[in-house]
């Protein structure tokens, strides 16, 4: 198969785009204030609540093809990390609001060009369950974050609702073989988060290339844990503990693959709401996460991932830059959103540079 090269020139910034950054950072930056008012401490401004934060190994893959050694995966070795996984929304709710989640993953004793103003050796990923991201456009960003914005100080049960409805919807989706993304976003199934699968969503260049990425359960325990499912009538924080106590008693297993570029016009650069089909390029793995038997939830690395730590696609090597529409107003609105949050709790931000710094 013939593989699609990186050039700075196959990304198209929109006249306005800077503007419609602009707009997102101002909207999120309100809503984490209304938040914050009401919960007495400035909180994510998305992946709030954290079910598990642990620490493991990427075992970068031997003997990877060439357009597949890349970046980061040029060269076989294996990296300590820290991952934490969360639930989707900008505040500390019930666990029936069950919307997308995320798994961030910063990789250790990564050497190499990194972005400007990312000084030291790590690799960020911040992924999210779905293959895509629906707002699409940073205009679409803009769209759909007002939405959310403007229902933020709505009571939980209205939210959980609306949860409900999107879940309802892709179920009765599933019977014809379909489903919406956009459904999942805001009502995602009652899964199992360590048996759920995790996405860039929107691309990134992966060297002389450009990929997605994902990371997919591929431990037994995880693969028997697919059907399992959530009551949240009876545990409001049941994720969290369902994470926490399968992580005690078991390793987890993810493949980190890449989907690289290979047809410009189904596999789009600028529209992070295109899905880019597998029978074009199939995802391929790279490299093995592991996460040992371990607490993945003492308060005191809690509050160091929670309060301190700082996950943003801005923490890159050159070799894999975010790209898109999307990926580009991430790399300003996590920064501008991080700054607010750890300048409104008095907490100093930290660009972790070793696994050292990570509590026990």
């Amino acid at each position: 198969m013939t593989y699609l090269r990186y050039a700075p020139d196959i990304e198209r910034p929109a006249p306005d785009e800077q503007e419609t950054i602009d707009g997102i950072i101002k909207g999120m930056t309100q809503q984490s204030e209304t938040v914050g008012k009401r919960e007495h401490h400035a909180v994510r401004a998305s992946h709030a609540k954290s079910s598990a934060c642990v620490t493991g190994e990427l075992m970068v893959a031997a003997g990877l093809p060439p357009e597949l050694a890349q970046g980061l995966f040029a060269a076989p070795g294996t990296h300590p990390v820290a991952v934490r996984f969360a639930q989707g929304p900008g505040e500390n709710l019930g666990d029936r609001v069950s919307t997308h989640r995320g798994m961030s993953i910063k990789v250790f004793d990564v050497a190499g060009e990194k972005l400007p103003g990312h000084s030291v050796d790590t690799q960020d990923f911040v992924l999210a369950t779905g293959t895509t991201f629906p707002s699409g456009t940073a205009a679409g960003f803009l769209r759909d974050g007002t939405v959310i914005g403007k229902s933020t100080g709505l009571p939980e049960g209205v939210k959980s609702a609306v949860s409900s409805t999107m879940r309802n919807l892709n179920k009765a989706l599933h019977a014809f073989g379909t489903e919406s993304a956009f459904a999942d976003f805001f009502g995602h199934p009652y899964s199992h988060p360590l048996a759920d699968s995790y996405f860039s969503q929107a691309p990134v260049r992966f060297g002389d290339y450009v990929a997605k990425l994902g990371a997919v359960p591929t431990g037994e325990a995880q693969r028997a844990r697919s059907e399992w499912r959530l009551d949240p009538n009876q545990d409001e924080d049941g994720f969290r503990h369902a994470t926490v106590a399968f992580l005690r008693d078991n390793e987890v297993v993810f493949e980190l693959k890449a989907q690289l570029w290979a047809d410009a016009e189904r596999q789009p650069i600028e529209d992070a709401s295109v899905d880019w089909p597998v029978s074009v390029s199939p995802y391929r793995t790279v490299a093995t996460l592991r996460l040992p038997r371990q607490d993945a939830y003492s308060p005191e690395r809690v509050r160091y991932f929670d309060e301190v730590m700082t996950f943003r696609p801005a923490h890159s090597l050159a070799a894999h830059r975010p790209l898109g529409s999307v990926m580009r107003a991430r790399l300003q609105v996590y920064r501008a959103l991080s700054d607010f949050r750890h300048r409104e709790n008095g907490v100093a931000a930290e660009d972790t540079a070793g696994i050292d710094r990570i509590p026990a």
